[in-house]
Protein backbone atom coordinates (compact mmCIF):
# COMPACT_ATOMS: atom_id res chain seq x y z
CA UNK A 1 0.00 0.00 0.00
CA UNK A 2 1.41 3.15 -0.94
CA UNK A 3 1.19 6.76 0.70
CA UNK A 4 -0.58 8.32 -2.12
CA UNK A 5 -0.15 8.52 -6.02
CA UNK A 6 3.01 10.59 -5.81
CA UNK A 7 4.49 7.22 -4.30
CA UNK A 8 2.36 4.75 -6.34
CA UNK A 9 4.76 6.86 -9.49
CA UNK A 10 7.88 7.02 -8.13
CA UNK A 11 8.12 3.47 -7.27
CA UNK A 12 7.07 2.42 -10.74
CA UNK A 13 9.87 4.96 -12.14
CA UNK A 14 12.47 2.94 -10.17
CA UNK A 15 11.73 -0.24 -11.70
CA UNK A 16 12.99 1.38 -15.20
CA UNK A 17 15.96 2.32 -13.94
CA UNK A 18 18.74 -0.37 -14.22
CA UNK A 19 22.19 0.26 -12.75
CA UNK A 20 25.10 0.59 -12.65
CA UNK A 21 23.79 4.38 -13.51
CA UNK A 22 23.91 7.90 -12.28
CA UNK A 23 20.81 9.16 -12.07
CA UNK A 24 19.49 12.83 -11.34
CA UNK A 25 16.63 13.75 -9.40
CA UNK A 26 14.38 16.22 -10.59
CA UNK A 27 12.13 18.54 -7.94
CA UNK A 28 8.63 16.94 -6.92
CA UNK A 29 7.70 13.12 -7.32
CA UNK A 30 11.08 12.50 -8.52
CA UNK A 31 13.19 13.14 -5.34
CA UNK A 32 10.65 10.47 -3.86
CA UNK A 33 12.59 7.66 -6.13
CA UNK A 34 15.26 7.11 -4.49
CA UNK A 35 13.41 5.43 -1.41
CA UNK A 36 12.22 2.49 -4.03
CA UNK A 37 15.70 1.97 -5.88
CA UNK A 38 17.33 -1.08 -2.93
CA UNK A 39 20.48 -1.44 -6.31
CA UNK A 40 23.69 0.05 -4.67
CA UNK A 41 25.06 0.75 -8.98
CA UNK A 42 22.61 3.34 -9.17
CA UNK A 43 23.73 6.56 -7.72
CA UNK A 44 21.95 9.68 -7.56
CA UNK A 45 22.99 13.17 -8.22
CA UNK A 46 21.48 16.64 -7.33
CA UNK A 47 22.41 20.10 -9.79
CA UNK A 48 23.74 21.65 -6.79
CA UNK A 49 26.86 19.34 -5.95
CA UNK A 50 26.47 16.30 -4.55
CA UNK A 51 26.86 12.67 -6.15
CA UNK A 52 25.80 9.89 -3.92
CA UNK A 53 22.27 11.69 -2.72
CA UNK A 54 20.43 8.91 0.08
CA UNK A 55 17.34 9.63 1.64
CA UNK A 56 17.88 11.75 4.87
CA UNK A 57 18.51 10.11 8.49
CA UNK A 58 15.88 10.91 10.82
CA UNK A 59 18.73 10.64 13.13
CA UNK A 60 21.65 12.49 11.67
CA UNK A 61 19.61 15.60 10.05
CA UNK A 62 22.57 18.30 8.75
CA UNK A 63 20.06 21.57 7.64
CA UNK A 64 23.07 22.60 4.95
CA UNK A 65 22.67 19.47 3.29
CA UNK A 66 19.76 19.86 0.86
CA UNK A 67 18.63 18.83 -3.04
CA UNK A 68 18.19 21.57 -5.86
CA UNK A 69 14.41 21.70 -4.44
CA UNK A 70 15.82 22.49 -0.91
CA UNK A 71 14.79 19.70 0.61
CA UNK A 72 16.72 17.60 3.18
CA UNK A 73 19.07 14.99 1.95
CA UNK A 74 21.38 12.37 2.98
CA UNK A 75 24.72 11.07 1.96
CA UNK A 76 25.96 7.62 0.68
CA UNK A 77 29.05 6.17 1.89
CA UNK A 78 31.83 7.45 -0.27
CA UNK A 79 29.66 10.45 -2.00
CA UNK A 80 31.17 13.40 -3.76
CA UNK A 81 30.85 17.14 -3.31
CA UNK A 82 31.45 19.44 -5.52
CA UNK A 83 30.16 23.34 -6.78
CA UNK A 84 27.05 23.45 -9.08
CA UNK A 85 29.61 24.60 -11.85
CA UNK A 86 31.74 21.11 -11.53
CA UNK A 87 27.92 19.76 -11.45
CA UNK A 88 26.64 21.19 -14.89
CA UNK A 89 29.95 20.09 -16.25
CA UNK A 90 29.02 16.48 -15.41
CA UNK A 91 25.49 17.13 -16.61
CA UNK A 92 26.54 18.90 -20.31
CA UNK A 93 29.20 16.69 -20.64
CA UNK A 94 26.84 13.36 -20.81
CA UNK A 95 27.96 12.04 -17.60
CA UNK A 96 24.72 11.65 -16.36
CA UNK A 97 22.67 8.25 -17.50
CA UNK A 98 19.27 9.22 -16.26
CA UNK A 99 16.84 12.32 -15.69
CA UNK A 100 14.11 11.68 -13.83
CA UNK A 101 11.80 15.34 -14.22
CA UNK A 102 8.67 16.30 -13.02
CA UNK A 103 6.34 18.14 -15.63
CA UNK A 104 3.36 20.16 -16.57
CA UNK A 105 2.41 18.88 -19.78
CA UNK A 106 3.81 15.95 -22.28
CA UNK A 107 2.69 16.42 -25.36
CA UNK A 108 1.98 13.20 -28.03
CA UNK A 109 6.00 13.61 -29.72
CA UNK A 110 7.37 13.72 -26.33
CA UNK A 111 8.07 17.37 -25.98
CA UNK A 112 7.58 18.30 -22.45
CA UNK A 113 7.04 21.58 -20.07
CA UNK A 114 7.96 21.79 -16.83
CA UNK A 115 9.43 25.39 -15.99
CA UNK A 116 6.76 27.89 -16.77
CA UNK A 117 3.08 28.59 -16.42
CA UNK A 118 2.17 32.31 -17.83
CA UNK A 119 0.73 34.42 -15.49
CA UNK A 120 1.94 32.57 -12.37
CA UNK A 121 5.46 32.45 -10.54
CA UNK A 122 7.39 29.10 -10.51
CA UNK A 123 10.74 27.93 -9.55
CA UNK A 124 11.65 28.46 -13.34
CA UNK A 125 13.67 26.04 -15.58
CA UNK A 126 16.12 25.02 -12.98
CA UNK A 127 18.61 22.09 -14.12
CA UNK A 128 15.69 20.88 -16.39
CA UNK A 129 16.85 22.30 -19.73
CA UNK A 130 20.33 21.38 -19.53
CA UNK A 131 19.36 17.56 -18.38
CA UNK A 132 17.12 16.98 -21.57
CA UNK A 133 20.36 18.44 -23.41
CA UNK A 134 22.81 15.68 -21.43
CA UNK A 135 21.37 12.95 -20.10
CA UNK A 136 21.25 10.20 -21.69
CA UNK A 137 17.65 8.83 -20.54
CA UNK A 138 14.68 11.34 -19.43
CA UNK A 139 12.03 9.69 -17.91
CA UNK A 140 8.85 11.93 -16.82
CA UNK A 141 7.21 11.76 -13.24
CA UNK A 142 3.98 13.23 -13.17
CA UNK A 143 0.34 12.88 -12.08
CA UNK A 144 -2.11 12.17 -15.12
CA UNK A 145 -3.96 15.09 -15.10
CA UNK A 146 -3.88 18.48 -13.36
CA UNK A 147 -5.37 19.76 -10.39
CA UNK A 148 -8.22 21.03 -12.74
CA UNK A 149 -8.59 17.26 -14.20
CA UNK A 150 -7.47 18.35 -17.43
CA UNK A 151 -5.08 15.81 -19.06
CA UNK A 152 -1.30 16.35 -19.05
CA UNK A 153 -0.84 14.23 -21.58
CA UNK A 154 -2.10 16.82 -24.46
CA UNK A 155 -1.84 16.93 -28.73
CA UNK A 156 0.67 19.88 -28.00
CA UNK A 157 2.05 21.75 -25.45
CA UNK A 158 0.09 25.06 -24.49
CA UNK A 159 2.79 26.38 -21.66
CA UNK A 160 6.48 26.99 -22.59
CA UNK A 161 8.09 24.01 -23.51
CA UNK A 162 11.75 23.08 -22.14
CA UNK A 163 13.64 21.67 -24.72
CA UNK A 164 13.36 20.61 -28.43
CA UNK A 165 14.01 16.40 -27.19
CA UNK A 166 11.34 14.34 -26.81
CA UNK A 167 11.97 12.19 -23.18
CA UNK A 168 12.17 8.32 -23.43
CA UNK A 169 9.38 7.17 -20.67
CA UNK A 170 6.61 8.69 -19.03
CA UNK A 171 5.55 7.85 -15.60
CA UNK A 172 2.03 8.75 -13.82
CA UNK A 173 -0.63 7.60 -11.45
CA UNK A 174 -2.50 5.59 -14.13
CA UNK A 175 0.08 4.12 -16.81
CA UNK A 176 3.64 3.92 -18.32
CA UNK A 177 4.24 5.41 -22.14
CA UNK A 178 7.41 4.61 -23.78
CA UNK A 179 8.40 7.43 -26.67
CA UNK A 180 9.84 6.23 -30.13
CA UNK A 181 10.23 7.96 -32.70
CA UNK A 182 7.99 10.96 -31.58
CA UNK A 183 5.08 8.62 -30.89
CA UNK A 184 3.37 7.58 -27.50
CA UNK A 185 3.00 4.09 -26.70
CA UNK A 186 0.99 2.84 -23.57
CA UNK A 187 3.48 0.04 -22.26
CA UNK A 188 1.41 -0.41 -19.06
CA UNK A 189 -1.22 -0.18 -16.43
CA UNK A 190 -1.13 1.06 -12.99
CA UNK A 191 -3.03 -1.37 -10.59
CA UNK A 192 -6.90 -1.25 -10.70
CA UNK A 193 -6.47 0.74 -13.61
CA UNK A 194 -8.35 0.18 -17.36
CA UNK A 195 -7.62 0.65 -21.05
CA UNK A 196 -11.12 2.69 -20.77
CA UNK A 197 -9.86 5.12 -17.71
CA UNK A 198 -6.42 5.96 -19.76
CA UNK A 199 -8.30 6.92 -22.67
CA UNK A 200 -10.98 9.20 -21.13
CA UNK A 201 -7.91 10.83 -19.05
CA UNK A 202 -5.44 10.86 -21.75
CA UNK A 203 -5.78 13.88 -24.45
CA UNK A 204 -2.61 12.75 -26.57
CA UNK A 205 -2.77 10.41 -29.50
CA UNK A 206 -0.77 7.04 -28.50
CA UNK A 207 -1.07 3.58 -29.25
CA UNK A 208 -1.71 0.59 -27.30
CA UNK A 209 1.49 -1.75 -26.63
CA UNK A 210 0.63 -3.86 -23.73
CA UNK A 211 2.08 -7.27 -22.50
CA UNK A 212 -0.43 -9.93 -23.61
CA UNK A 213 -1.57 -10.90 -20.88
CA UNK A 214 -2.88 -7.35 -19.92
CA UNK A 215 -4.64 -6.88 -23.22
Amino acid sequence: MFVNEQHLIASRVAKEILGPAVVNLGIGIPTLVSEYVKDDKIIFHTENGLLGVTDIDPNNIDPNLVNAGKLPIGEKVGSSFFNSADSFAMIRGGHIDVAILGALQVDQTGLIANWAVPGKTILGVGGAMDLLSGAKQIIVAMTHCSKEGKSKLVKECTFPITSTRSVDIIVTNLAVFHVKDHELYLVDLMPGVTLETVQQHTEAIYKVALAHNQL
